[in-house]
C-alpha cells in the first residue's frame, strides 16, 4: 500500500496560493482517476485508489502546513506504512515555477511542512515529487508573502500543464521504484548522486 500525501493549507482563502500546490496536484490526479477525496479522517481528507491492482490511499493533511507531520504520522500509523511508501507532493521556492522535480529522500529544504513530516515520522526517507515556485521577483517581499500569495497571470499560463506534469511523476514512481523512474525518463535531466530527477516546461 501507498499513501501519497498533498501538502496545503485547508480554507479557502488558501485554496489558490502557491503554498497549495500539493493540494492542487493530488486534485488533478484524482480527476484522473475518477475518485474524491472527502472523507474526514483524523484531521485529513483522504481519497482510496487503485493503481496497477495496488490500493493507493491519497491524504490533505487539514491541520495546516506547519503540523502535516502529525495527521501523516496518525494515518501511516493506522495503515502501517513505512516512510519508504510515503510519497509526498508539496511546493518548492527554490525550484523555478514550472519545474517539477522528484527527490528520494533528504533534507526539508526549508519547507515547514516537510519538515514536520521528518520529525513526526523520524525518518527523512520519504520520496516527494517538489513543484517550483520560485522565489519572489521583489527581492523586498518577504518569503512567507510570496508562498501565501496568489498565482500571477504568467504563473497561471503554467499552471496546469506543471500540475500535469506533477501528476505523471507520481504515478511514474507508483509504476515502479525512483532509480528506474529515473533512468526510463527521457526527457528529464537525472542527477543520480542525490537521486533526483527533475523535468520543466
Amino acid at each position: 500500500m501507498k499513501l501519497i500525501v498533498g501538502l496545503g493549507n485547508p480554507g479557502d482563502s488558501y485554496s489558490k496560493t502557491r503554498h497549495n500546490l500539493g493540494f492542487l496536484v493530488l486534485d488533478c490526479l484524482a480527476k484522473r482517476h475518477n475518485i474524491s477525496i472527502d472523507i474526514k479522517k483524523k484531521k485529513s481528507l483522504i481519497g482510496k485508489m487503485r493503481f496497477n491492482n495496488k490500493k493507493i490511499i491519497i491524504l490533505k493533511p487539514q491541520t495546516f502546513i506547519n503540523l502535516s507531520g502529525e495527521a501523516v504520522l496518525y494515518m501511516a500509523s493506522f495503515l502501517r506504512i513505512q516512510p519508504q511508501n510515503i510519497i509526498v507532493v508539496c511546493d518548492d521556492a527554490n525550484l523555478e515555477f514550472g519545474n517539477v522535480s522528484v527527490k528520494k529522500y533528504g533534507s526539508s529544504g526549508g519547507h515547514n511542512g516537510v519538515k514536520s513530516l521528518i520529525k513526526f515520522l523520524k525518518a527523512d526517507d520519504f520520496p516527494r515529487v517538489r513543484v517550483g515556485i520560485g522565489r519572489p521577483s521583489n527581492t523586498q517581499m518577504p518569503l512567507e508573502s510570496h508562498v501565501l500569495g496568489a498565482f500571477s497571470k504568467d504563473e497561471l499560463k503554467k499552471l496546469n500543464p506543471t500540475i500535469e506534469i506533477a501528476c505523471d511523476m507520481i504515478e511514474k514512481i507508483l509504476s515502479g521504484d525512483i532509480d528506474n523512474c529515473m533512468d526510463g525518463c527521457s526527457d528529464s535531466v537525472a542527477t543520480s548522486s542525490q537521486k533526483e530527477l527533475s523535468t520543466s516546461l
